[in-house]
């Protein structure tokens, strides 16, 4: 069932807008110094990542780019070390694309259909940048707030249909507030964040408990609907880790779309024969090599099970070799650094 309006005659805003002024995080490090790019840059990083590991990252990236100057003018390689580790890594290439085209804006955009235009940002995400860089007044909708509608309301149905978000957007910009809108954004994502979790959610704690619908039916664990199960699929490919007579490693630069789009990773091959002639082709020489066990990564979609094929090689030319130093200086991916760093404990490397 869907319920339009709450059960009760019952302020949605104002009551959420009570408990953040009591509970709601204030010192997060994009709340400080607020200014459109910092609220840009966390709302970015926020998508599909906890608060905890964004901090870190964020500090980071803001110290190294603390304007969208400065991340407009830098190598994309430069940014994407920064983010490595922090996944989903288009984000960080639209994130760069979109500081250039503030750039030759001349001004940071300030309104829906600008902000809708630039590389990454969605409905949401630009909802945010509105209400809290600009005290607009927009609706946003992103996986916190999804769960406290879906409860509060009792919306049933997995949130993807498109069915059932155009409903939860519909329900969040009618309780969306014209005045605090800056407060009231953080204060819905700090709720779902804090309180309406996923699991284990701390209803005795929340201040719209004695008007949320699944909680007085007692079925607060029904929402959000799950979505349907779907086996991922299991893919394999065997990494190439390449050692020559210098003690330095092969890497390549990644196309920029795809997966770790744009990252430095290791060569990949089905089978020792494709691997034996990938190194034919570059003139390079296998004196030995020996296979790794075979580890997996997940992505959303699928699982990697990948078999690291070491191998000791005579170069002929050393344009993609890179000394120890190099390749930790590089924008690996997470599965990848780690590898190599297992690697270097057992010195291989």
């Amino acid at each position: 069932m869907t319920l339009e309006k709450p059960p009760t005659d019952f302020d949605f805003a104002d009551a959420l807008l009570t408990w953040f002024d009591s509970h709601g995080r204030k010192d997060l490090p994009w709340q400080q110094n607020k200014s459109p790019y910092r609220v840009w840059l966390s709302e970015i990083m926020l998508q599909q990542t906890q608060v905890a590991t964004v901090i870190p990252y964020f500090q980071a990236f803001i110290e190294k780019f603390p304007t969208v100057e400065t991340l407009a003018t830098a190598p994309l390689d430069d940014v994407l070390l920064r983010w490595a580790g922090l996944g989903y890594y288009a984000r960080a290439r639209n994130l760069h694309h979109a500081a250039q085209t503030i750039i030759q804006l001349g001004y940071f955009p300030n309104t829906l259909p600008e902000l809708l235009a630039l590389s990454g940002i969605g409905k949401s995400t630009a909802g945010a940048i509105l209400s809290i860089a600009f005290q607009t007044s927009q609706p946003i909708l992103d996986g916190n707030v999804k769960r406290v509608l879906t409860r509060f309301f009792a919306v049933s149905g997995w949130t993807g249909l498109r069915e059932v978000e155009t409903k939860l957007w519909a329900l969040s910009e009618k309780i969306t507030p014209s005045e605090r809108c800056d407060d009231y954004t953080q204060a819905i994502m700090d709720l779902g964040a804090t309180l309406c979790t996923r699991s284990k959610p701390r209803c005795g704690d929340c201040p719209m408990s004695t008007n949320c619908a699944a909680f007085l039916t007692q079925t607060v664990a029904q929402y959000p609907s799950s979505k349907p199960a779907k086996k991922s699929p299991i893919k394999q490919t065997l990494f190439l880790v390449i050692h020559n007579e210098q003690q330095q490693l092969w890497l390549e630069q990644r196309p920029t779309k795809g997966i770790w789009g744009g990252l430095w990773s290791l060569p990949e091959v089905a089978t020792l024969e494709d691997a034996q002639l990938w190194c034919h082709e570059r003139n390079l020489t296998i004196q030995n090599h020996h296979f790794s066990p075979t580890q997996r990564h997940t992505f959303s979609h699928y699982h990697l099970d990948f078999t690291p094929l070491l191998m000791d090689v005579n170069a002929i030319d050393n344009l993609n070799f890179h000394t120890r130093q190099e390749w930790q200086n590089r924008a690996l991916p997470a599965p990848i650094n780690t590898l190599l760093t297992q690697l270097t404990t057992e010195d291989f490397l």
